[in-house]
Formats: structure tokens, sequence, C-alpha cells
């Protein structure tokens, strides 16, 4: 369990403008005792804002709880959130503690909020309207203080105005609502937080320090799409550092996919994803082959085809724009003009 209160938070790093606005809403809501949601794709640090809303908090010496709520069925998840006496169903031989219960006096963070079943957000409701519940299996209502910072990676409006969220939860959890920008619209970070995984990784390796990154490899970096976010910086980095020979070597190679090989078995049940399921070669292929209805706008059309197939080379290459252009025997200099040319700089 995550409880110990004197774990001390791990840093966040960031001097791009719009995350810095994000620490400082963190500093101003951290004080409260209101909940708080944080909202961001994987991999932006959305556990890392809830630490900091914690320990900036005056329940720092209290517990941080963290759970998140996906892969478990709802049966489990109750009990592991609200706790069960003995014998509440099948394998519950002895009472248990749920979260709430751990992090009275202090802060429950609460990942993934949307898988929850409308029954237990009801249940979650009645905990952060009245601070009550019942174990499962119980009818003893227990009391606990705590403040709770619920996150997710969905638009959870969206999710309550199709019936697949309560809004009467939503309203009460969005006391103030944190969106993480994802590291793409932070490119100011990236180089500096690269730096910082790769010199944290050299020393877990028992090297004096990190030789650096040539400029091909920070270009590489700050043109890479990252979908992962900071947790896929973090992974790319430290493998190009272990992966050096020595201390001395600077990194020049950029893997940005650690299954790239040509001996990679595929599934021929699983089809690749829609993004990326029609390569820039077949997407020329199908247009050139298919008979266009006429009349049509030359130009128009001529236009649209070529953004496919931008678009088509991109998501092949990963965002690797280097590697995009070699896919459409562009190079480089022309693959970014037109790229300018349709506006197409933060393709996604």
């Amino acid at each position: 369990m995550d409880v110990d209160a004197r774990d001390a938070p791990e840093p966040i790093l960031g001097q791009s403008d719009n995350f810095l606005a994000v620490l400082e809403r963190i500093s101003r809501v951290a004080p409260l005792r209101k909940p708080v949601l944080i909202i961001g794709e994987r991999g932006t640090g959305k556990e890392l804002i809830a630490a900091r809303l914690h320990y900036l908090s005056e329940r720092w010496a209290r517990p941080f709880v963290k759970f998140n709520c996906a892969a478990l069925n709802e049966e489990l998840l109750e009990s592991e959130l609200f706790g069960h006496v003995a014998g509440a169903y099948t394998g519950a031989a002895r009472a248990r503690v749920g979260r709430f219960e751990l992090a009275h006096g202090g802060t429950l963070f609460i990942d993934e909020l949307s898988s929850m079943s409308l029954r237990l957000q009801e249940k979650l409701l009645r905990v952060v309207e009245y601070g009550e519940f019942e174990r499962v299996g119980s009818s003893e209502t227990i009391r606990v203080d705590v403040r709770l910072i619920g996150a997710a990676n969905v638009d959870l409006p969206a999710l309550a105005r199709a019936g697949q969220f309560r809004e009467d939860l939503l309203d009460r959890l969005s006391f103030d609502v944190i969106t993480v920008p994802p590291l793409r619209e932070r490119r100011e970070d990236i180089l500096l937080l690269a730096r910082k995984f790769a010199e944290t990784m050299a020393a877990e390796l028992g090297r004096e320090y990190f030789a650096g990154f040539s400029p091909a490899a920070e270009r590489a970096l700050l043109e890479y799409h990252w979908p992962g976010n900071v947790r896929e910086l973090r992974n790319v980095v430290e493998r190009a550092v272990y992966r050096l020979d020595n201390a001395r070597q600077v990194v020049e190679h950029i893997e940005f996919d650690p299954f790239a090989s040509p001996y990679r078995p595929r599934t021929r049940e699983s089809p690749p994803p829609a993004s990326t399921a029609m390569t820039a070669s077949q997407a020329s292929t199908t247009v050139a082959d298919a008979d266009p209805a006429l009349p049509l706008d030359f130009a128009r059309t001529v236009a649209e085809f070529e953004m496919r197939l931008l678009r088509c080379a991109l998501a092949s290459a990963r965002y690797n724009q280097k590697k995009a252009a070699e896919l459409l025997r562009l190079s480089y200099h022309q693959f970014r003009g037109q790229l300018r040319k349709y506006k197409l700089h933060d393709v996604s």
C-alpha cells in the first residue's frame, strides 16, 4: 500500500509556459480541502501532480493512498475502495480495510475514474458529500476525513452526457479541474526532461556522468510526436543510455519503437490500428486504382490526397519526420515544405 507519508514526492520538471501554469494552479488549490480532477493523456504525469497536491497541503504528514480503478471487476473494486467484512462474498474469509479508511486524515488518489460502474459512482458520491460509507456486507456506517483527487484520460463531461458517468458526481468532483498538456505541446521541456532521465540512468548504471545527446539525436527527440508522453520519453532515453558502451559516448541513435525488427512476428487476427492501417504506398495505390466520380474539384481533390499521404507517412513512421520523408521518397526539406504548405506542423 502506498500510505507512507514520509515518502518524498518525485520532482516535476518543466519550464514551458503552459506547464508552469499547471504548477501555479496546483499551488493555489493544494491548501484547500476540496476534491480535484486531473485530466490528461496517458503518461503525462497525473499521479505526480496528485502527489504534489497532497504534499503541498496541510495533509502532507498524513497518508497519501493511490489506487487505479482499471482492470478490476466491480466486486473487487468495491472491496478495494470501501473494504469488506468476513463472509461478505465468496473468498472473503477475513475482514479487510478499504482504501478510504487507509487514507483517513490524508488524500486518496483514484486513477482511471471512468472505469467505475454507475452503482459504485453513487457510493463514491456519498463519501464525497457526507464522508461516510459502509463496508461490503455490513450496515455499519464508517466516517472518514479524506481529500479525494480523481484522474482520467477521457472526456468525462462527454461520458456524463452519454449517461456513462454520473453528472452529480462529476459536479462534486470538479471543484477544480487541472488539465495536463501533452508532451508534444511542451516542446521546451523535451530536452530538459530527456537530460534529467539520461543523467539518472547513467547514475543508476554507476557511470560518473552522461556525455549528452548528438545534435541529430536532439532533433529526433524534438520532432517525435510522443503519443506516450513523459512516460514514453523516459523509456526511450533510458534505453538509449543503457545501450551505450561507455560513459564518454554520446547518444547518437534514438530508437522509438523497441519492437521494431525485420523478424517481428505479425498477428493475423489483429489488424493494425485504424490510424496506421494504411501505409503511404497503399494509400497511393488505392487512390490511383480508383475511378473518381466526376465532376470534381481537381485542386481540392489533389490537396486532400497529398494531405492523406503525408498523414499516412507520419503515422507509419511513428511521427519521425525524417523517416516519413524517406517513405515518400522526398528529401527532409521537401517533406517539411509540404507540411508547411498544408499547415500540418502539429499533425497527430
